[in-house]
């Protein structure tokens, strides 16, 4: 079901990467709300707006906001914004909110006969991980430790689908830290968009020229306590997609010490279910210099599972280097609430994996 509420905008708190959050007055009081440009176009003060109100209803993670579905009088795109928009791949299809984009590899692209050129990625490392919070450690130490290498960001839609969404890709951007970000699927509101995670990553190499490619789903992820019941098991079909397509596929691993679920304690059930039992090929698993008893309890996890025999591990030794490159840039990070602080094994681990790869290039 979903739950929809009328409001009037009264404040614009803030506008990023065609995304403005909101303040609306409801009958139940005044509220976040997020606005996406490319759905519902600009908003202003006194504007009516529906509301798409279900998540905080739930009380689900979505930052505790509302979602503006449309506002009175229609949206304020205008009809050369829609005659730009020269593609026909739908996203969001079969929904009240589909809308076409122009994607990378279909025929009116100018990029379309790369695909038809393209041999393979070249050994290109690909970095992939799990959560949306594990990018920023890793391009940090990408960049830190090779300033000159070229990363594209890929995002799954396993979590939010709008990339417009994530501050941690405004801030990337913004940096210059990225060349550029492809969604794929049902994700939009990249640089560019592709259809599925193949074509994805051959534009990375073949069209934002990348040394690097990281590939997360959105901020969120949907979990059910269950054994597959999760959406980051995409990792798995992304790691054989790499190696079909000749990367080089680097696994970041979950790990944490401070998440107090006992499923997720060390490495989380999440990634030792993707490693033994989904992927089919083989990856590099990048694991940081933590302390003695956490790394025993990490390697026989290792071990019981037989994960040390599938894949290569890898360890990165100079954690404290890792760590400084990721407060280098003076950002909060935070997962499921956490702080590097706080989760100090989760960060350092993405850390390590972008460290990694910076060498590799």
């Amino acid at each position: 079901m979903i739950s929809y509420s009328k409001g009037e905008v009264t404040q614009i708190l803030t506008t990023y990467n065609g995304c403005t959050e909101i303040k609306v007055r409801t009958n139940s009081g005044e509220h976040r709300a997020i606005n996406y440009h490319l759905l519902t176009g600009d908003v202003k003060p006194g504007d009516k707006v529906l509301l798409n109100t279900t998540a905080v209803q739930l009380g689900l993670g979505s930052g505790g906001y509302h979602f503006v579905v449309s506002k009175s009088g229609g949206s304020t795109i205008s009809p050369d914004q829609v005659n730009k928009a020269t593609g026909h791949i739908m996203k969001l299809r079969y929904t009240p909110l589909q809308f076409s984009v122009l994607s990378i590899e279909e025929e009116n692209s100018p990029y379309h006969k790369l695909f038809h050129e393209f041999k393979n990625l070249n050994n290109m490392p690909v970095l992939i991980g799990e959560l949306h919070s594990m990018l920023l450690p890793a391009v940090f130490n990408i960049k830190r430790k090779t300033p000159t290498l070229k990363v594209a960001y890929i995002m799954t839609d396993g979590g939010a689908l709008p990339a417009n969404f994530s501050r941690n890709v405004n801030l990337l951007k913004t940096k210059g830290l990225i060349e550029g970000t492809i969604t794929f699927g049902q994700a939009f509101g990249g640089d560019y968009e592709a259809v599925n995670v193949y074509t994805a990553l051959i534009g990375a190499k073949a069209i934002l020229k990348s040394d690097i490619a990281v590939i997360t789903m959105g901020p969120g992820i949907t979990g059910t306590g269950t054994k597959y019941g999760f959406s980051g098991i995409e990792q798995g079909y992304i790691i054989d997609a790499v190696n079909t397509l000749g990367g080089r596929p680097i696994f970041m691993p979950r790990i944490s010490f401070a998440d107090p679920r006992l499923r997720h304690q060390g490495l989380s059930h999440h990634s030792i279910t993707v490693l033994k039992e989904i992927v089919q090929t083989k990856a590099e698993v990048v694991l940081p210099q933590m302390t003695t008893k956490k790394c025993a309890h990490v390697r026989a996890q290792l071990e019981t599972h037989g994960i040390h025999e599938q894949h290569k591990i890898v360890l990165v030794s100079e954690s404290e280097e890792v760590l400084k490159n990721i407060r280098h840039f003076g950002v909060k990070l935070t997962t499921m609430g956490r702080t590097l602080d706080q989760d100090r094994e989760f960060f350092l681990t993405a850390g390590s994996a972008g460290y990694y790869a910076a060498n590799l290039s």
